[in-house]
């Protein structure tokens, strides 16, 4: 189990791999797409990371709530039952 600290530093590192971005220059709520110039595909990357990692299936609907790692967090935690 995970506690909230964890996972959010798990997420910002795979947030930011995909991001192509350093982990220190991604912020708790900096738009993916505004600040980082994220594409469609980049968001699709980071679900199917997520899903990979945690053995979840999130619809891609949650993807408009992913803008933000804060966001990422949030819908993580509503999918991973840990």
């Amino acid at each position: 189990m995970l506690d909230q600290d964890t996972r959010m530093q798990e997420l910002r590192e795979i947030v930011a791999e995909v991001l192509e971005v350093e982990t220190d220059e991604l912020t708790d709520t900096g738009d993916f797409v505004e600040e980082y110039e994220a594409d469609s595909l980049r968001a699709i990357e980071i679900l199917a990371r997520l899903e990979k990692r945690y053995r979840v299936e999130i619809p891609q609907s949650e993807l408009a709530g992913m803008r933000t790692l804060k966001g990422v967090c949030e819908v993580v935690d509503r999918y991973v039952h840990a």
